[in-house]
């Protein structure tokens, strides 16, 4: 009886250490800019992941691992992190970075290293190259779009441009040349500046004097708030948009009066108390702001953090429905395959599905126009 017993007991612990070793942790490499002049976006980035994992610690019944690096708001840094990650740390999946020079650094690595990327950033890489990347950012195209059909709506005949010049500048100039001329919008001036400047009077004074209808600005974060400040200067009285890459605390600090007026896109997670409750984007952003708020002491006032929380749902979703043993390349090319198969997931910013030839998974009804009323972003009709 004593011997059936021990064989019962041991067989038992083989059981119980197999079982443990099948679910072995799911390693997830976050990179963020938390210092350098991106860090208004990555500081926020790393607050959303770490609301969505404190709600849900598990994915699929194995322990989150959550592996964080600090790019510095350098690209190549963000490069040489991921490589780190995957090759070091072994994680199943990367997310990131706050930047578009950063995020296509990283996906790079993720193509070289077959392992999957979301990113959190606008990054359009097309054909193979981009296979292994996803964004639950909202493409530039869509969004700028939808302030296009705005500045058409207000009369808009000339708009001038002015934004970083990088990759994003670059993306968000193009989107705009795009949808300006389809609504028979006039893009009259195309300046540009570096994220680090201190100073855009030279570009200003050559916007100024085209005269434009409206001012559209392609930046993102604190330093995009240096065109409005210095168009207010020069006593521009015309209409201010920008991109969605504008929405966070630090900017509406610096901008101040400046910025009042201003138009930007948005996902619906910033005005998820003034829509519908027939939404069901709603729900899921009125969870994510409980969720935020109990891990960071206070309601989200940014559009960045919810991305990462985004990520984070895409992420377990996908791995929901993956097969094997994280830590593995299978694992992480299965894991690959399931996230670029998620259809019609419900997340913060959007209803996101993706398909082969697409690697971002929004559509309209990701996109709502915001405007800046005394301080507070405010959902335009």
């Amino acid at each position: 009886m004593k011997k059936n017993l021990a064989r019962i007991l041991g067989l038992t612990a083989v059981a119980l250490a197999a079982a443990q070793a099948m679910a072995a942790d799911l390693k997830i490499g976050f990179i963020s800019s938390l210092s350098g002049p991106v860090a208004a976006l990555g500081v926020p980035y790393e607050k959303g992941i770490r609301a969505a994992i404190a709600e849900h610690p598990e994915i699929g019944g194995r322990k989150v691992q959550l592996i964080v690096l600090d790019d510095a708001s350098d690209p190549t840094t963000a490069g040489r992190n991921a490589r780190k990650l995957v090759v070091e740390d072994k994680v199943d999946v990367l997310i990131g970075t706050s930047g578009v020079p950063g995020a296509m650094a990283i996906a790079s690595v993720a193509r070289e290293l077959n392992t999957p990327l979301i990113s959190p950033t606008p990054v359009t890489i097309p054909g193979p190259e981009g296979a292994w990347t996803v964004t639950v950012s909202q493409p530039f195209q869509l969004m700028v779009a939808g302030v296009v059909e705005r500045m058409q709506k207000s009369g808009v005949k000339t708009v001038a441009f002015i934004g970083f010049s990088d990759a994003l500048g670059d993306l968000a100039y193009d989107s705009l040349v795009k949808s300006a001329e389809k609504a028979g919008i006039k893009v009259v001036a195309n300046e540009r500046y570096a994220r680090s400047d201190s100073s855009v009077a030279g570009q200003v004074l050559k916007i100024v004097a085209q005269r434009p209808d409206a001012v559209f600005a392609g930046n993102s974060g604190t330093p995009g708030a240096l065109p409005y400040l210095a168009l207010a200067e020069r006593g521009y009285k015309g209409k201010i948009y920008g991109t969605h890459g504008l929405i966070n605390a630090d900017f509406v600090r610096v901008g101040g009066a400046s910025i009042e007026g201003l138009q930007v896109p948005s996902g619906p997670v910033l005005v998820a108390d003034q829509l519908p409750d027939s939404n069901p984007i709603k729900k899921v952003s009125m969870g994510f702001r409980s969720a935020y708020q109990k891990v960071n002491g206070a309601v989200p006032t940014d559009a960045f953090s919810s991305y990462t929380y985004d990520a984070y749902l895409l992420l377990a979703d996908a791995a929901s429905r993956t097969k094997g043993e994280p830590g593995t390349p299978q694992y992480r090319s299965a894991l690959r395959d399931a996230i670029a198969s998620t259809k019609e997931l419900v997340g913060t910013h959007g209803i996101y599905t993706f398909k082969p030839d697409d690697r971002y998974g929004s559509d309209q009804r990701g996109v709502v126009i915001v405007q800046m009323n005394k301080g507070q972003w405010k959902l335009v009709p």
